[in-house]
Protein backbone atom coordinates (compact mmCIF):
# COMPACT_ATOMS: atom_id res chain seq x y z
CA UNK A 1 0.00 0.00 0.00
CA UNK A 2 2.85 2.33 0.85
CA UNK A 3 4.46 1.75 -2.60
CA UNK A 4 1.15 2.60 -4.32
CA UNK A 5 0.94 6.03 -2.66
CA UNK A 6 4.65 6.61 -3.25
CA UNK A 7 4.11 6.03 -6.98
CA UNK A 8 1.21 8.51 -7.01
CA UNK A 9 3.36 11.07 -5.17
CA UNK A 10 6.30 10.63 -7.60
CA UNK A 11 3.96 10.94 -10.60
CA UNK A 12 2.49 14.21 -9.34
CA UNK A 13 5.93 15.54 -8.38
CA UNK A 14 7.44 14.88 -11.84
CA UNK A 15 4.40 16.40 -13.58
CA UNK A 16 4.71 19.55 -11.44
CA UNK A 17 8.43 19.84 -12.17
CA UNK A 18 7.76 19.58 -15.91
CA UNK A 19 4.90 22.08 -15.76
CA UNK A 20 7.01 24.55 -13.78
CA UNK A 21 9.67 24.52 -16.52
CA UNK A 22 7.02 24.80 -19.25
CA UNK A 23 5.27 27.74 -17.57
CA UNK A 24 8.60 29.49 -17.01
CA UNK A 25 9.25 29.55 -20.76
CA UNK A 26 5.60 30.07 -21.70
CA UNK A 27 5.52 33.59 -20.26
CA UNK A 28 9.12 34.52 -21.09
CA UNK A 29 9.73 37.39 -23.48
CA UNK A 30 10.48 36.17 -27.02
CA UNK A 31 13.47 37.52 -28.86
CA UNK A 32 13.49 37.76 -32.64
CA UNK A 33 16.89 38.02 -34.31
CA UNK A 34 16.70 40.13 -37.46
CA UNK A 35 18.67 37.69 -39.59
CA UNK A 36 20.49 38.27 -41.99
CA UNK A 37 21.07 41.85 -40.80
CA UNK A 38 22.08 40.53 -37.37
CA UNK A 39 24.30 37.49 -36.93
CA UNK A 40 22.62 34.37 -35.54
CA UNK A 41 23.82 33.21 -32.15
CA UNK A 42 25.77 29.98 -32.55
CA UNK A 43 26.69 27.80 -29.61
CA UNK A 44 30.39 26.95 -29.04
CA UNK A 45 29.87 23.30 -30.04
CA UNK A 46 27.76 24.14 -33.10
CA UNK A 47 28.21 21.68 -35.98
CA UNK A 48 27.81 23.52 -39.26
CA UNK A 49 29.04 22.87 -42.78
CA UNK A 50 32.56 21.47 -42.85
CA UNK A 51 35.88 23.29 -42.89
CA UNK A 52 38.45 21.17 -44.77
CA UNK A 53 42.25 21.55 -44.86
CA UNK A 54 43.15 19.72 -48.07
CA UNK A 55 46.87 20.31 -47.58
CA UNK A 56 46.84 18.04 -44.50
CA UNK A 57 44.59 15.30 -45.91
CA UNK A 58 46.24 11.93 -46.60
CA UNK A 59 43.06 10.53 -48.18
CA UNK A 60 42.99 7.61 -45.74
CA UNK A 61 39.19 7.28 -46.10
CA UNK A 62 38.69 7.14 -42.31
CA UNK A 63 36.14 9.95 -42.44
CA UNK A 64 34.23 8.24 -45.25
CA UNK A 65 34.25 4.93 -43.35
CA UNK A 66 32.97 6.60 -40.17
CA UNK A 67 30.15 8.39 -42.00
CA UNK A 68 26.86 6.58 -41.22
CA UNK A 69 25.14 7.85 -44.41
CA UNK A 70 28.05 7.49 -46.89
CA UNK A 71 28.05 11.13 -47.98
CA UNK A 72 31.83 11.64 -48.27
CA UNK A 73 33.55 10.89 -51.57
CA UNK A 74 37.36 10.70 -51.81
CA UNK A 75 39.53 10.04 -54.85
CA UNK A 76 43.33 10.21 -55.16
CA UNK A 77 46.00 9.23 -57.68
CA UNK A 78 48.29 7.51 -55.18
CA UNK A 79 49.13 7.09 -51.50
CA UNK A 80 49.71 10.23 -49.46
CA UNK A 81 51.60 10.70 -46.20
CA UNK A 82 52.33 13.60 -43.88
CA UNK A 83 55.75 15.24 -43.95
CA UNK A 84 56.51 15.55 -40.23
CA UNK A 85 58.69 18.65 -40.71
CA UNK A 86 55.97 20.73 -42.40
CA UNK A 87 52.79 18.89 -41.30
CA UNK A 88 51.75 18.90 -44.96
CA UNK A 89 50.64 15.79 -46.87
CA UNK A 90 52.74 14.73 -49.87
CA UNK A 91 52.42 11.97 -52.44
CA UNK A 92 49.52 11.29 -54.78
CA UNK A 93 47.18 14.05 -55.88
CA UNK A 94 43.77 14.62 -54.32
CA UNK A 95 41.45 14.48 -57.32
CA UNK A 96 38.21 14.64 -55.35
CA UNK A 97 37.04 15.33 -51.83
CA UNK A 98 33.30 15.97 -51.74
CA UNK A 99 30.51 15.96 -49.19
CA UNK A 100 26.88 15.47 -50.19
CA UNK A 101 24.98 17.78 -47.84
CA UNK A 102 21.65 16.43 -49.04
CA UNK A 103 22.57 13.28 -47.09
CA UNK A 104 24.81 14.68 -44.32
CA UNK A 105 23.24 14.72 -40.88
CA UNK A 106 25.97 16.86 -39.24
CA UNK A 107 26.78 14.25 -36.63
CA UNK A 108 30.50 15.11 -36.56
CA UNK A 109 31.58 11.46 -36.70
CA UNK A 110 33.85 12.21 -39.68
CA UNK A 111 36.03 14.58 -37.63
CA UNK A 112 37.00 12.24 -34.80
CA UNK A 113 38.82 9.43 -36.69
CA UNK A 114 40.87 11.80 -38.90
CA UNK A 115 44.56 11.11 -38.10
CA UNK A 116 45.74 14.47 -39.49
CA UNK A 117 42.90 16.56 -38.05
CA UNK A 118 42.09 18.06 -41.47
CA UNK A 119 38.29 18.04 -41.36
CA UNK A 120 36.32 20.08 -38.83
CA UNK A 121 32.74 21.06 -38.27
CA UNK A 122 32.44 24.70 -39.30
CA UNK A 123 30.25 27.64 -38.38
CA UNK A 124 28.21 27.92 -41.58
CA UNK A 125 24.54 27.54 -40.74
CA UNK A 126 23.00 28.31 -44.12
CA UNK A 127 23.90 26.58 -47.38
CA UNK A 128 20.87 26.26 -49.57
CA UNK A 129 20.77 25.10 -53.16
CA UNK A 130 18.34 24.99 -56.05
CA UNK A 131 19.08 21.39 -57.10
CA UNK A 132 20.25 18.21 -55.45
CA UNK A 133 23.50 18.40 -57.41
CA UNK A 134 24.23 21.80 -55.88
CA UNK A 135 24.15 20.20 -52.43
CA UNK A 136 27.35 18.26 -53.24
CA UNK A 137 30.26 20.47 -52.21
CA UNK A 138 33.50 19.71 -54.06
CA UNK A 139 36.23 20.74 -51.62
CA UNK A 140 38.95 20.19 -54.26
CA UNK A 141 37.28 22.84 -56.44
CA UNK A 142 37.06 25.16 -53.43
CA UNK A 143 40.79 24.62 -52.83
CA UNK A 144 41.58 25.81 -56.37
CA UNK A 145 39.72 29.02 -55.46
CA UNK A 146 41.71 29.31 -52.22
CA UNK A 147 38.80 28.42 -49.92
CA UNK A 148 38.53 25.80 -47.18
CA UNK A 149 34.80 26.05 -46.62
CA UNK A 150 31.82 26.64 -48.94
CA UNK A 151 30.22 30.05 -49.13
CA UNK A 152 26.43 30.37 -49.03
CA UNK A 153 24.84 31.86 -52.15
CA UNK A 154 23.71 35.00 -50.35
CA UNK A 155 27.22 35.54 -48.96
CA UNK A 156 28.61 35.87 -52.49
CA UNK A 157 26.83 39.20 -52.97
CA UNK A 158 28.70 42.50 -53.13
CA UNK A 159 26.82 44.24 -50.31
CA UNK A 160 26.68 42.23 -47.08
CA UNK A 161 25.87 42.98 -43.46
CA UNK A 162 29.00 43.81 -41.47
CA UNK A 163 28.98 40.53 -39.53
CA UNK A 164 28.77 38.50 -42.76
CA UNK A 165 31.58 40.46 -44.38
CA UNK A 166 33.75 39.86 -41.29
CA UNK A 167 32.97 36.13 -41.36
CA UNK A 168 33.78 35.87 -45.06
CA UNK A 169 37.05 37.74 -44.53
CA UNK A 170 37.97 35.37 -41.66
CA UNK A 171 37.44 32.37 -43.98
CA UNK A 172 39.66 33.96 -46.64
CA UNK A 173 42.37 35.03 -44.15
CA UNK A 174 42.49 31.53 -42.65
CA UNK A 175 43.27 30.00 -46.06
CA UNK A 176 45.77 32.61 -47.34
CA UNK A 177 48.90 31.25 -45.55
CA UNK A 178 48.38 27.75 -46.97
CA UNK A 179 47.03 28.63 -50.41
CA UNK A 180 50.17 27.34 -52.20
CA UNK A 181 50.05 24.10 -50.22
CA UNK A 182 46.37 23.67 -51.10
CA UNK A 183 47.23 23.84 -54.81
CA UNK A 184 50.12 21.37 -54.34
CA UNK A 185 47.73 18.86 -52.73
CA UNK A 186 46.04 18.46 -56.09
CA UNK A 187 49.34 17.71 -57.88
CA UNK A 188 51.02 14.30 -57.70
CA UNK A 189 54.33 14.77 -55.84
CA UNK A 190 55.25 11.09 -55.69
CA UNK A 191 58.89 10.64 -56.72
CA UNK A 192 59.26 8.50 -59.85
CA UNK A 193 60.21 4.87 -59.25
CA UNK A 194 63.73 3.85 -60.16
CA UNK A 195 64.06 1.28 -62.92
CA UNK A 196 65.81 -1.94 -62.00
Amino acid sequence: MREYFHNIYMTLKTILIGMRITLKYCFARTITVQYPDVAPTLQPRYRGFHFFEIEKCIACDQCAKACPVDCIYIEKTGPRKVDKATNIAVGGAMTRYAVDYAKCMFCGLCCDPCPTDCIHMGNIHDLSGFTRDSMVVEFTELATEGLQTPQPLWMQKDRLPEWAENTRQQWIDRAVPVRDEMEKAMVDTTPPKKKK
